[in-house]
């Protein structure tokens, strides 16, 4: 039975992590519960899953792993404050199911110099599809990465036709029912932006030989090119308990988490090239990704205040990644440390405000 801390268990991650571990109680026993706020939800998660240990805040959620065993640690805490659990987790030696993103990008090299062989394993759908075909091959067999990214609520829309969209479209996401930040990045593309960084660093794949494609339909996650011209794909219903379920018992597969494709039933799937014009945030997080060192983080920094001031109705939605690249152009690399991140998330977040002020 697998020891199980679950970092942002009120969130949509928390919520579905849970659900997997009660569906599977003789796989996983929860020993620590953590999230931002809202102490009355979590205290109902622990009566019910008879956990002793709860936290609040990042510090309290880094102290909580620091203090309680446990085999796996899953980090759902949305946002670059998730960076301190994520070293935390990884001094302790458990694995640490990721999904909180922003902490292995904007952390970088602290994270990769602590991380042990397979003591990450990745959550988001696309690096968890990733991770999975990547069991067919050798690292020297793969070619290219393909992340495939659903367009979001604007798909097929020119950068001109994009200047007046409101919150509340931004919000309309096809597929996904995400939080505030996590689904503007998804309408903007930010957030394959950053799955673009993030899968360099968990794989260790040349920036030049990772793309994003298209894929309106969200049932192929992502793909692995390997260098026989062979293309392997994961392909399941958008369905977040999966991924979540590999990430608590990797490499195990827990039967009936997921509800397979129904193959009897015809089904069309669109792949289509990303529109760098209308969307130019995924060229931006490479260029970041490959400048390394403290760029990532100002990259995240600035677009979490962007996207913040468009929901207060203060910019309009192509501001936001308008914004992170003035931010960005602006930026004097720091110390390639914690603290040197921290400053440079700081700058970033006040540089931002100044900009979007003005």
């Amino acid at each position: 039975m697998r020891r199980v801390i679950l970092l942002g268990s009120t969130g949509s991650i928390g919520v579905q992590a849970l659900e997997v571990i009660a569906a599977n109680r003789d796989r996983f026993k929860v020993v620590g519960l953590a999230a931002g706020s809202n102490r009355q939800f979590v205290e109902r998660q622990a009566a019910e899953f008879g956990v002793e240990h709860i936290a609040f805040g990042a510090d309290e959620a880094s102290q909580l792993v620091r203090t309680i065993e446990a085999d796996v640690v899953l980090n759902g805490i949305t946002g670059s404050v998730g960076l301190g659990p994520t070293l935390a987790t990884l001094e302790t030696g458990a694995t640490l199911a990721l999904a909180n993103k922003e902490s292995l990008i904007v952390g970088g090299d602290l994270v990769k110099a602590l991380v042990r062989p397979g003591q990450l394993v990745p959550v988001d759908s696309e690096h968890s599809a990733i991770a999975q075909a990547l069991r067919s091959g050798t690292a020297s067999e793969v070619r290219r990465l393909v992340l495939t990214a659903s367009g979001g609520p604007f798909r097929g829309r020119s950068r001109e036709s994009l200047a007046d969209v409101t919150p509340a479209q931004a919000l309309a996401h096809p597929t996904w029912n995400m939080g505030l930040v996590v689904t503007t990045n998804s309408a903007t593309l930010v957030n394959k932006g950053l799955e673009v960084i993030e899968a360099h660093l968990l794989f260790d794949v040349d920036y030049d030989a990772i793309d994003v494609t298209v894929h309106p339909q969200s049932i192929v996650h992502s793909m692995v090119e390997f260098v026989d011209g062979s293309t392997l794909a994961q392909a399941s219903p958008p369905d977040m308990r999966l991924p979540i379920s590999l990430g608590l018992d990797w490499p195990n597969r827990i039967p009936g988490v997921g509800v397979p494709l129904d193959w009897t039933r015809a089904s069309a799937w669109e792949f289509a090239p990303l529109d760098d014009e209308a969307f130019p945030a995924v060229a931006l997080a490479k260029a970041v990704g490959r400048s390394g060192g403290t760029y990532p983080a100002v990259f995240n920094a600035a677009n979490e205040q962007a996207v913040l001031a468009f929901h207060a109705g203060r910019v309009g939605f192509l501001d936001i990644v308008d914004t992170v690249l003035r931010v960005v152009e602006s930026h004097t690399p720091g110390e390639n440390s914690l603290e040197g991140v921290l400053d440079a998330e700081r700058w970033a977040r006040a540089e931002a405000d100044r900009l979007l002020a003005s």
